[in-house]
């Protein structure tokens, strides 16, 4: 299983990587090979960080030769994703929005068909937003036609959509472990639907 974790934050240090790390030892002490990828890294490189819908269908053509190319190249090869974002106004990120929003040409693709999908959200308040920017990362990811799953778990309460942290995340000890069974949850779906994936 390879897992990517996509952190939609502007800082690379911050509360939504932090949680994004923890994840991905997770998803690696299960056996998962792990990756996190920084957005904002992928866009520094670009003169226009935002989709301005150059060509239909999508070519791909702001993605060649550059940190962009790389960071879809790598999600084309990608089992699980989970996607972290900060709160901001009640939604995702700008940062992650641009992002997502070059991953065009992969739906033209069909690269993230069948890939499972997890949500993970930070907010500087115990209700400040973070159910609401979860649903905007799944609503993307459905847009792409993932597997999305929330950290519902057989020997846990299910229903909840994702994990909702405040900062300081490394102190949010419930949200610490709602990351254990919605890592868990995306590594088993992984496995169970590989065979959905097609990989060049």
């Amino acid at each position: 299983m390879f897992i990517i974790g996509i952190n939609g934050s502007a800082r690379k240090n911050g509360n939504t990587a932090y949680l994004l790390q923890e994840a991905l030892k997770i998803a690696g002490d299960l056996g998962a090979r792990t990756h996190l990828l920084h957005v904002v890294d992928v866009l520094s490189c670009l003169t226009v960080p935002f989709c301005v819908n150059c060509s239909r269908p999508c070519s791909g053509k702001c993605s060649q030769g550059n940190e962009l190319g790389a960071a879809l190249d790598l999600l084309r090869t990608a089992d699980g994703l989970i996607i972290g974002s900060p709160v901001y106004f009640g939604t995702v990120s700008a940062q992650l929005k641009a992002f997502w929003d070059k991953t065009r040409v992969l739906r033209r693709e069909k690269a993230l068909l069948n890939v499972v999908g997890g949500a993970v959200t930070v907010a500087g308040a115990r209700f400040g937003g973070q159910e609401t920017a979860l649903r905007a990362i799944h609503d993307m990811m459905l847009v792409q036609g993932m597997i999305i799953v929330g950290d519902g778990h057989q020997d846990f309460d299910c229903g909840h959509q994702g994990v909702c942290a405040q900062q300081p995340a490394v102190e949010d000890k419930n949200a610490l472990e709602r990351l254990q069974v919605l890592t868990k949850r995306i590594v088993e779906v992984a496995e169970a639907t590989k065979g959905l994936r097609s990989r060049p």
